[in-house]
């Protein structure tokens, strides 16, 4: 009999001390949580949302963890805001007297706030262990993790590209000095030596516009690490594929856009009568592309290495940039091809709106329609 009675004891002090340490949990709604507002690549979110009901289980705690600098509000009314990461447990009850209401409308407002950020349930207790607490507990080494892996993926993705800029510029030296010269950008000369540049589905061209390519899709695979990593795991489980192979894939993408972005440049020429001008036309805009997405990409190498948890804001800067400076090097082109050509001011602007502006604008409309949520 004594020894029935010590091990009921034992069981319960091997099965009950756990409940007391930790809280039990009853419902789990994290999952629930929707996004608010225009969420697009370069536009994060700034509010989640959820329905949460205060008669059921009203002897349970509310258990919320909220980020810093957060604001929440039930319906239109403020409830609180947070100066640190904050866990809230309240008895469920005690917030349905607050309130007087059985459902709430809980709203977080936060620039950027994602569902991960923020954890939501009902328990009865105090403390929550729960299995998903691992993300959380260590969640500043999981984001190290995917931080390092980021920064692996994007310095070897550089490096690979300046080993073949360096491969291209000793087997092609004429090209690349031509190429790359800066007073292009702001000089005439392409359009009065036409005769450089006459080739476009050449090795030498082509190799070049490959690896400006490819330096554009680092670019984007980048910026959707950052601004849609819902996207990118997307793509990844769909075709089972490294980061290195997407970047790839995405150069030769870019570089069939380019083909075909030459082609209809050559197609308008053509009608507008222009003769050959459409080579200094293209390479001009190349040249444009080459050096601001270089300077680009020296902001985002030294952010993403110093600076990682900034890397949105300048993305979302360095971005926004290169689109005005686009349409900066085609108000300089537009001027260019006004002195050099003996066409009428309004044909050379319908010219250049129907080969680059209207493209540009509407490409650029739909890269942002595919961020929105």
């Amino acid at each position: 009999m004594r020894l029935r009675i010590l091990h009921l004891v034992f069981c319960a002090l091997l099965f009950g001390i756990p409940s007391f340490c930790y809280a039990q949990m009853l419902e789990d709604f994290n999952d629930r949580w929707e996004y608010g507002g225009l969420g697009t690549w370069f536009e994060s979110h700034d509010r989640i949302s959820q329905e949460l009901d205060l008669k059921a289980f009203p002897k349970a705690n509310i258990y919320l963890e909220v980020p810093e600098k957060t604001v929440v509000f039930v319906g239109e009314k403020l409830w609180f805001y947070t100066d640190s990461d904050t866990v809230v447990i309240r008895e469920v009850d005690s917030v349905y007297r607050e309130l007087g209401l059985e459902k709430i409308q809980l709203t977080l407002f936060k620039e950027g706030i994602r569902t991960d950020q923020v954890y939501l349930a009902k328990i009865i207790g105090s403390e929550l262990l729960r299995n998903a607490g691992k993300s959380s507990i260590d969640g500043v080494e999981l984001r190290n993790q995917d931080r390092q892996k980021i920064r692996d993926f994007f310095i070897v993705s550089l490096l690979v590209i300046l080993i073949m800029t360096a491969i291209y510029k000793m087997a092609y030296p004429y090209i690349f000095g031509m190429m790359l010269q800066p007073r292009g950008l702001l000089s005439d000369e392409d359009f009065s030596d036409v005769g450089s540049l006459q080739k476009f589905f050449s090795l030498d061209v082509v190799f070049y516009v490959f690896i400006v390519n490819l330096l554009l899709s680092l670019l984007s695979i980048t910026s959707l690490l950052f601004f849609r990593p819902d996207v990118m795991d997307q793509i990844q489980q769909s075709l089972t594929s490294s980061l290195y192979f997407l970047w790839v894939i995405g150069g030769f993408f870019f570089l069939g856009l380019t083909v075909l972005k030459f082609l209809g440049i050559r197609l308008v020429a053509f009608l507008f009568d222009l003769g050959r001008m459409e080579y200094a036309h293209f390479f001009y805009l190349l040249r444009l592309i080459v050096w601001s997405g270089m300077v680009v990409m020296l902001v985002v190498a030294y952010s993403l290495l110093n600076s990682f948890y900034n890397m949105e804001f300048v993305l979302d800067s360095t971005l926004n940039g290169f689109f005005w400076f686009y349409l900066l090097g085609v108000s300089v082109l537009f001027f260019m091809m006004m002195n050099r050509l003996s066409f009428k001011k309004y044909h050379l602007f319908t010219y250049l709106c129907i080969a680059e502006l209207v493209p540009f604008l509407v490409f650029s409309k739909w890269i942002m329609g595919l961020g929105q949520f």
